[in-house]
């Protein structure tokens, strides 16, 4: 039985970084023989080096949007708190137990209405967010099955 050859933890690390896996990956895909069906490797590989762009635009794009939405949940925080600095100043100053309880429904009836906005407005930056990166990944999924399509007549018609 043959020995492993042994490697160290940071040399083991560095072969299973994203750029080096994908270097492998690439350099395996372009050693491989295609069968008639795939006369055009170098097309193939192309269009999976498109692929995986497109996908990094993707999480790039998902990124951005989860960015979006941690700075305005940001937001709102210091602006709840700074409302509640005011509404609590506020109520105390309200004179008769009865002005003080109408004004107290006053300021529970807006935040309620301001959290619910808030949400929405969160709501919103997600799915805009979400739509942008399915949009990048569903055009490139469409010219892709275009690419497959045409390569698959290449191999058909060879002398078209």
């Amino acid at each position: 039985m043959a020995a492993k050859a042994s490697t160290s933890p940071k040399a083991e690390a560095a072969s299973d970084s994203p750029a080096s896996v994908f270097a492998e990956m690439t350099r395996r895909f372009a050693e491989m023989r295609f069968p008639s069906m795939i006369p055009d490797g170098t097309a193939l590989l192309a269009a999976h080096r498109r692929n995986m762009e497109v996908l990094s635009a993707a999480n790039r794009l998902a990124l951005e949007g989860a960015q979006a939405v941690a700075r305005r949940h940001m937001e709102i925080m210091q602006q709840t708190m700074t409302e509640f600095t005011e509404h609590a100043r506020e109520l105390s100053h309200a004179e008769s137990p009865q002005a003080k309880a109408a004004r107290q429904a006053e300021l529970v009836k807006k935040s309620y209405e301001r959290a619910v906005a808030n949400i929405k407005d969160l709501s919103d930056l997600i799915q805009r967010s979400n739509a942008e990166a399915l949009h990048v990944l569903s055009d490139r999924f469409t010219e892709a099955m275009d690419e497959i399509k045409l390569l698959i007549e290449k191999s058909e018609h060879p002398h078209s």
